[in-house]
């Protein structure tokens, strides 16, 4: 069976899946991954060098925000 963000096993419910990875270099690019919507990816083009951060709210699910931080230039 496919499981939300494609994770081995389901979430228990009321619980909500995620998954994260955190890329390889500037080759394989980050991605996040929470209840089964792509929040952060190289395909959606909104990842970059630095940290990747997706904020949501946690009662509801809901993303809030999407952004990053480049550690590199400051």
């Amino acid at each position: 069976p496919q499981h939300k963000c494609r994770n081995k096993k389901s979430c228990p419910q009321n619980y909500f899946a995620f998954k994260i990875v955190s890329g390889a270099a500037n080759v394989v690019g980050p991605s996040i991954c929470f209840d089964d919507v792509v929040l952060l990816s190289s395909v959606k083009n909104n990842i970059g060098r630095g940290l990747n951060i997706a904020l949501v709210n946690g009662t509801s699910g809901q993303p809030l925000k999407v952004d990053m931080f480049d550690m590199y230039s400051g």
